[in-house]
């Protein structure tokens, strides 16, 4: 069986090293959720999921050293995102960006979409996850992060940066400069274990 999401990926980096990657989604196979994935300077990478349902769904297809369940405030979407969990926040805002006004079917994903995201952007928009899920990452909009804040504890993290090193979650990594995309991710488990967790966490 095929899922779908539906939302924007918003990703950056930060002086300090810690680099985040955000996905506000207005449906998902789960709902209507903000999930948070954050690579510490050391390398750790952490889910911040809203939900032990959001969690089961998200891990079974991504690599996480550490899985916290928290509530995850949101508000905005491709012009901007402020984002708050356990103590932290991020708060971003996008300038001019470019829109596809049609949809792809999923082959023109794979085969004429991913030569070019991967020539321009850096990015590889199908691919298989660690866990064997393929995904085609189904791209309507991007829009470059202009401006960006972050905070750990009240720490602030320093000056907006690029997404460097690779976070390191999935099969693919996000543009090195801080963009918000909009997006509609399609997942595909051959083996079964994806459908398991969704239909086990009904």
């Amino acid at each position: 069986m095929r899922h779908e999401l539906t939302g924007v990926i918003a990703a950056a980096g930060f002086a300090s090293g810690d680099r985040v990657v955000i996905g506000h989604w207005t449906s998902s196979p789960v709902g209507p959720m903000t999930d948070v994935m954050w690579a510490a300077p050391d390398g750790d990478r952490v889910l911040f999921a809203p939900s032990r349902r959001a969690a089961d769904f998200i891990t079974a297809v991504y690599t996480f050293d550490r899985v916290e369940v928290e509530e995850v405030v949101a508000a905005g979407g491709a012009t901007g995102l402020d984002v708050s969990f356990a103590d932290r926040e991020v708060h971003l805002r996008t300038g001019r960006g470019w829109r596809i006004p049609f949809h792809r079917p999923p082959w023109a994903t794979r085969l004429v979409e991913a030569p070019v995201a991967r020539a321009l952007l850096g990015v590889r928009t199908y691919g298989v996850s660690p866990s064997g899920v393929r995904e085609w990452y189904r791209a309507d909009g991007w829009r470059r992060v202009v401006s960006g804040r972050a905070s750990v504890a009240g720490q602030d993290l320093g000056a907006l940066g690029p997404v460097d090193p690779p976070c390191r979650f999935g099969f693919s990594e996000p543009p090195r400069r801080p963009t918000i995309t909009e997006v509609r991710p399609l997942l595909e488990d051959p083996s079964g274990v994806l459908d398991r967790v969704l239909e086990a966490s009904r």
